[in-house]
């Protein structure tokens, strides 16, 4: 039996869907595989692998658009970036290091298709948004063997159904994209960072609250506790840090710099980030790197997203055990739960639930993770709608079957 089907274009994509249909098989859609071990794990007999799927098609830096076919790598296309002095304003992060393998070496930072299949966004998402706003166009396989079509290279062209928006965050259970078309954004001249010290997290929430309410343009916000501030590259001392990122051109950033720590000064002390250490702190906040070690690998992961004035409600209700931090200004919380391989989900679903919100859990071990709801339940509305969309892409279930919900 054939273990890895490899397409070459968008053609054979489609031929692999269709000789596993009148074959009875199913399929394992990936990229590089970096986000493989989140979800149920597989129930599929052949992978398919669109790795070889590469290359950038068309890139019109004054038009701010770049296409690309689906496996190409999000490092390629953030280098291609760089030298138009652009970026993806969503700020993908790597899932490798935290899911076993390093940074740019077992394990890559993915493919632009594995992102937008994701709907992946970093610190930014609260002033950019996530992957799925930026996703114009797509070409892709569905589970009937049938190549789509939808949108295209500007922002307002959809006439029907929004497939890119269906397709954002479907983790390949939909159909397999071949090519997609995305938009892209300046890279700002230069960023720092304000931070206020010696917060606790419900001070810290108020504190985000009020930077992101304020005239100041705040890009992204975070607060890292006092127990893994140490992980973090830039920050001036492992103490409790809540952080607040600026971005653009240098007068404004200086300005705005100038405002915010004075708006910030009845929290607590204040310091300054220059634009070198800035940089190094937010990558170290978009990556999770403390949750990212060797050492803390074996620590079940939940990625908790809520409403970002009340996440302190939901950390507090997490046994104290528990490591966690704060993005999207206290709406997303990163949570290893203590070692060993229970996730406690009921623990942390009780805790979400008070407050409102959803929980993923992005690492345990394959015998948990087929045991566990990996992804938040639905509630029997939304579960017969997903099982409508999935039904009409992939009736028999060809594609990533039971990798978000059992038996789907």
């Amino acid at each position: 039996m054939t273990d890895i089907l490899k397409p070459r274009d968008a053609k054979e994509t489609e031929a692999a869907v269709m000789w596993a249909l009148s074959h009875d098989k199913k399929l394992d859609v990936v990229g590089q595989g970096t986000k493989r071990a989140i979800g149920r794990p597989s129930q599929t007999d052949v992978t398919l692998d669109l790795s070889a799927l590469t290359g950038v098609t068309l890139y019109e830096p004054a038009e701010l658009v770049l296409s690309a076919h689906a496996g190409t790598p999000l490092a390629d296309i953030e280098k291609l970036l760089e030298k138009n002095h652009q970026e993806l304003a969503f700020e993908p992060m790597d899932y490798g290091p935290l899911l076993g393998g390093e940074a740019g070496q077992n394990y890559t930072s993915g493919t632009i298709g594995g992102a937008l299949a994701t709907n992946l966004s970093g610190p930014r998402r609260i002033k950019a948004g996530a992957a799925r706003d930026h996703f114009l166009g797509v070409t892709a396989v569905t589970g009937r063997g049938e190549t789509i079509k939808s949108g295209g290279r500007v922002v307002k062209n959809v006439t029907g159904y929004d497939m890119c928006k269906v397709l954002a965050g479907s983790w390949g259970t939909l159909a397999a994209m071949t090519d997609v078309t995305i938009k892209v954004l300046p890279r700002a001249e230069t960023e720092a960072t304000v931070i206020v010290e010696g917060l606790d997290d419900r001070q810290a929430c108020a504190a985000m609250s009020i930077a992101m309410g304020s005239p100041c343009d705040v890009s992204a916000a975070a607060h890292l506790p006092d127990h893994v501030a140490s992980y973090f590259d830039g920050l001036p001392k492992p103490e409790a840090a809540t952080v607040l990122r600026l971005e653009g051109v240098a007068p404004s950033v200086k300005h705005r710099r100038e405002q915010l720590a004075t708006l910030m000064k009845v929290f607590g002390p204040v310091v300054m980030l220059d634009e070198k250490d800035s940089r190094a702190l937010w990558q170290s906040v978009r990556q999770v790197k403390p949750f990212a070690s060797e050492a803390s690998r074996q620590r079940p992961l939940w990625r908790i997203s809520t409403a970002p004035a009340r996440g302190h409600e939901v950390a507090a209700a997490i046994t104290p055990a528990a490591q966690m931090y704060y993005d999207w200004a206290g709406g997303l919380i990163w949570v290893a739960m203590p070692y060993g391989d229970e996730p406690d989900a009921a623990h942390i679903r009780e805790a979400v639930a008070a407050v409102g919100g959803h929980a993923t859990l992005v690492r345990a071990s394959a015998s948990v993770r087929a045991a566990s709801d990996v992804f938040q339940p639905q509630d029997a509305g939304l579960a017969a709608l997903g099982k409508r969309v999935k039904d009409a892409f992939d009736p028999k279930g060809v594609l990533n079957p039971g990798r978000m919900t059992a038996g789907v």
